[in-house]
């Protein structure tokens, strides 16, 4: 297991938020990557300001000079935790050259999904994904959609034939989780193992 020295000298991960239902999984990932000492640059499309203030009560509009203060104080993270526009074209994800870094989308609409798999940079988000994928660093979408449609699997797998891990928000129920968050710490610590952080989140199969 890394020190908390040694997990601050990884490379940041890039956790992006986009407008599906499910904004509890990002939240609670980018806490889980704090705790474990991970630096982590967040950004959010439009549509996810609105699903975060409709599910989860967060009222954070990028036009609001006081987001990034806003964010911090909800993560209790100033130091270790970046925000980044949406249409920040000269945030470090956005260029192949800068420092590999993994990212995840957390939820991640269809839009967004249909976007990356097509290779279009109308925001950060697709941008950064499409750094990914032509760079070939570790990219997890995280889908929250049913049912899916012929054209939501086509694209899945379009992306999964590139090397992106697809990770559907499904928890599991063999654990028999008696809350809602037990439900997300499910999804959220299947992340967390792609990426490679140790965490205690639910009980390993067999032990």
């Amino acid at each position: 297991m890394l020190s908390r020295r040694a997990e601050r000298n990884l490379p940041p991960i890039t956790v992006a938020m986009t407008g599906a239902s499910g904004s509890v999984y990002g939240l609670r990932l980018v806490e889980c990557l704090l705790e474990a000492g991970r630096r982590v640059d967040l950004t959010f499309t439009l549509a996810a300001e609105s699903v975060l203030e409709q599910e989860c009560g967060l009222e954070w509009r990028e036009e609001d000079p006081e987001l990034r203060r806003t964010i911090e104080e909800y993560f209790s993270d100033d130091d270790n935790l970046r925000h980044y526009s949406r249409m920040d074209w000269m945030a470090p994800m956005a260029s192949g050259s800068s420092v590999k870094r993994p990212m995840v989308v957390c939820p991640c609409s269809m839009g967004t999904l249909a976007a990356i798999a097509h290779g279009l940079a109308d925001n950060l988000i697709e941008r950064a994904a499409d750094v990914a994928i032509k760079e070939q660093r570790p990219l997890i979408v995280v889908p929250r959609e049913t049912p899916l449609s012929q054209i939501h699997l086509e694209n899945m797998l379009k992306l999964a034939q590139m090397g992106v891990t697809i990770l559907p928000a499904m928890p599991g129920f063999y654990n028999k989780p008696a809350q809602v968050e037990e439900m997300v710490d499910f999804v959220v610590a299947r992340i967390l193992d792609r990426l490679g952080v140790e965490h205690q989140l639910v009980d390993r199969w067999g032990e």
